[in-house]
């Protein structure tokens, strides 16, 4: 994985913007800690901050090819999981190949096949190809949206980037958030709307979508939709291909030049990849794999069962770990340090995130990187396959909203009055785009209907929140993560797959968990969904108190929108809040770490309200 970035700006000759170019560079330092490069010709520069993962000698970047009387130049971002398969047909074309690096791949299928390449790739990316001669530059962004690439246009020219820093430090994009973007913040975070940025005129590529920039003008296309087709499969037949799909995707990510990893929470997806991993590491005589869990200090001694977690994690681990022969490993996280990291969390983001859950995975990943490259995880199983409880509850599956956020009120508690009153009807407007989008079928009945929109809603927004977690926050180390459950055949197979196959024995997952029963042990393979683990203990809880605390005594942007009485209520009663802020596990500490976070980003990002 790495970091890119760009500049095309018609008027300028960017060999005299090296400290700006320098400037954009550093902030995707983190992304990529082991070299850098830039292109600049004339009025473009393309640049790229390297983590080294594949064919460290023969896959530098910025990348250049002259072919077809063009000068190619591609700055790429992400793992490609079929660079075999396509390295194959291009070499039967007559193309070669210096090395093995999935980059030269991807820009020779390009050459090959131009904006038609995007939809024949299989991986997590983001890339960007100039032709130098034909001045057009083509954007491409994989068809998941598990890496993140964000642009701007202004007069006469274009900025894009792995992370919105980047386009910051360009001098094209000032720090200005409008009233969308406070509905955007105050409504709707830490998701945001598919497509935008928050900050005014910042913009990102859609999962499945590319652009060109041509001209003067940006042409955007979506190569990749999720479209209702008619199911024909068995519930036998879905098994095996269940069981298929996600053998081979997990089988095929496991190819790294550097040391691999694993993340191990003790539940059925990260399970399922570890004991996958460690079967193949067995047929393929490799040392078994390392695993990785995080806890928390003194966590068991404060944790209380609840709908949403209603089992601690690390008995579960431990039978996974001794069932796969691993080698583990669990980092215990301070609370302290816990809150500590709500600020890095910020800067890994560019924006007010998912707090806690954020800071822990990057201290987590922190720890990880002193061993370790690359590493697997089992993100969005849940999305795909009905995970949660608001798949299985139909009170909530047929109210007519985002169902992790189902009431605005809380957010609406710790505004003064009249601040952002379109906050309801701005939600609300998001929620039916959303729903407009669903392509479904004719024959449809009226749970498969709201099935596939409950799909698209987790699709396209809390599943695009938790990848933009694990991109940021383990980035942010030089930690790659790869996410098999992600791969774009999976998407597509379960997107049309009836509700009563998906949900097997009526279990959430239920289909995955049967795919896998005979190769887990039983109390893994049918242990009841548990969240990713937070702190239960009140010191966490005391610390952010303490924080906001002293925020209400300041008078500063973000105070003079703020209801100092909303927020003390929250301080004073705790127990009171009757739904989460966003999805699960967003409730008083974390609504408290949400307004710290808000504070530090407005104060070291210079935000303007406009």
């Amino acid at each position: 994985m790495c970091g890119i970035a760009g500049l095309l700006s018609k008027y300028e000759d960017l060999s005299q913007k090296i400290g700006v170019l320098s400037e954009m560079s550093k902030t995707l330092e983190r992304r990529g800690p082991d070299e850098n490069g830039i292109f600049i010709d004339h009025n473009v520069a393309l640049i790229h901050r390297r983590l080294t993962v594949i064919d460290k000698d023969n896959g530098k970047q910025p990348m250049m090819c002259g072919m077809k009387n063009e000068k190619y130049v591609i700055v790429y971002n992400g793992e490609l999981y079929n660079t075999e398969e396509l390295r194959k047909k291009l070499k039967k074309r007559g193309y070669k190949f210096k090395g093995h690096s999935d980059t030269e791949v991807v820009l020779k299928s390009y050459i090959e096949y131009g904006e038609d390449c995007a939809d024949m790739l299989n991986g997590i990316f983001a890339f960007a190809v100039y032709e130098a001669y034909s001045k057009k530059l083509f954007l491409c962004r994989d068809k998941v949206g598990v890496k993140p690439l964000f642009y701007s246009e202004f007069e006469n020219g274009l900025v894009f980037g792995s992370e919105i820093k980047a386009l910051l430090k360009s001098g094209k994009v000032k720090p200005e958030v409008g009233e969308e973007g406070l509905y955007e913040v105050f409504f709707l975070g830490p998701a945001r709307t598919p497509g935008t940025g928050v900050f005014k005129d910042v913009k990102e590529l859609l999962p499945g979508e590319y652009a060109v920039y041509e001209g003067g003008r940006l042409r955007k296309t979506r190569y990749f939709t999720l479209k209702a087709c008619e199911y024909t499969d068995t519930p036998e037949q879905s098994v095996e291909k269940i069981r298929y799909l996600l053998t081979d995707a997990i089988e095929k990510q496991l190819i790294s030049d550097v040391p691999l990893c694993f993340f191990l929470s003790g539940g059925l997806d990260s399970s399922i990849i570890v004991q996958t991993a460690s079967n193949f590491y067995k047929r393929n005589m490799i040392e078994p794999p390392t695993t990785y869990s995080v806890e928390y200090r003194d966590n068991m001694k404060f944790f209380e069962k609840s709908l949403f977690q209603p089992t601690a994690d690390i008995e579960f681990i431990r039978l996974m770990s001794q069932n796969a022969g691993t080698t583990h490993n669990e980092v215990i996280l301070d609370n302290k340090e816990l809150a500590d990291a709500l600020y890095p969390s910020v800067l890994a983001r560019d924006l007010p995130g998912y707090v806690d859950v954020d800071s822990s995975l990057l201290l987590f990943c922190r720890e990880i990187k002193q061993n370790y490259t690359v590493a697997l995880s089992g993100e969005c199983a849940d999305e795909l396959f009905g995970g949660y409880p608001w798949y299985h509850n139909h009170e909530i599956l047929f109210e007519d909203n985002f169902p992790w956020s189902r009431s605005q009120d809380i957010r609406r508690s710790i505004l003064a009055d009249g601040v952002l009153p379109r906050g309801e009807e701005y939600v609300r407007q998001k929620y039916l785009d959303t729903i407009k989008q669903t392509d479904k079928l004719s024959s449809d009945s009226k749970l498969t209907s709201r099935m596939r929109e409950m799909f698209m809603l987790n699709y396209y927004w809390f599943m695009q929140c938790l990848l933009e977690r694990k991109d940021r926050c383990s980035m942010y180390s030089g930690l790659e993560v790869r996410v098999p459950f992600c791969d774009y055949r999976i998407v597509e197979y379960a997107y049309n797959m009836p509700w009563e196959i998906k949900a097997y024995d009526g279990r959430e997952k239920g289909i995955v968990r049967k795919a896998f029963e005979d190769i887990l042990p039983y109390d893994i393979a049918w242990r009841k969904k548990s969240p990713y683990p937070k702190t239960h203990n009140p010191e966490y809880m005391r610390i952010c108190a303490s924080k906001v605390k002293n925020i209400l005594q300041k008078k500063n942007t973000l105070t003079e929108i703020l209801s100092k009485s909303g927020i003390e209520e929250i301080i004073m009663n705790p127990d009171g809040i009757s739904s989460p802020w966003y999805g699960q596990l967003m409730k008083a500490p974390q609504i408290l770490a949400y307004i710290i976070e808000l504070e530090y980003w407005i104060e070291e990002y210079n935000v303007e309200f406009t």
